[in-house]
């Protein structure tokens, strides 16, 4: 039987990790087995850099958390799991995970969280093809600005086909 020192220790570690996982928008389950170490530090920089929290725990430990937390993933919570949870962005852990287990044969996304519920694997490689925000802003500011352009360029072709001078050049005269 374990020690009361050890289970407290546990205890806190479950603690944190439920409020991690709370206050996360969105988190993505994955069996990491058979990733290089290359590809597994290439990874981890680059969920970091996303602002991204990835770590390797016990299925036991990532089940009671997220228990707590409100989800239940005890259907994919077999073999070596880590969970990534972001807190800023619900679309980066996906796709940055879904790039590495279209890379590694072995590496698979198990499921996930976002919006306060639970979704499978596919749902995950989905959410990992949404446009990132930057440029989903960049396409509707280009679809806001084109009919601008193209009012511009139709008056200004009105003012070229009449022969007038521009007022800025008839000014100048």
């Amino acid at each position: 039987m374990p020690s009361a020192k050890i289970l407290e220790s546990k205890k806190v570690i479950v603690d944190d990790l439920a409020q991690k996982v709370k206050e996360a928008q969105a988190g993505v389950l994955v069996g990491y087995a058979g990733i290089s170490v290359e590809d597994d530090t290439k990874m981890r920089a680059a969920l970091r850099e996303a602002g991204v929290e990835y770590k390797v725990y016990k299925n036991s430990i990532i089940g009671r958390a997220c228990e707590a937390a409100g989800y239940d993933f005890s259907a994919q919570l077999n073999g070596m799991t880590a969970l990534a949870v972001s807190a800023a962005d619900p679309v980066a852990p996906a796709k940055i995970l879904k790039e590495y287990a279209e890379k590694v044969e072995t590496f698979e996304i198990k499921g996930g969280f976002i919006d306060g519920g639970v979704i499978d694997a596919s749902a995950v490689n989905e959410i990992a093809s949404i446009p990132s925000k930057d440029t989903m802003i960049c396409k509707i500011m280009g679809s806001m600005r084109s009919p601008l352009y193209n009012l511009a360029y139709a008056l200004q072709a009105i003012i070229d086909k009449s022969g007038e001078e521009p007022a800025a050049q008839a000014a100048a005269q």
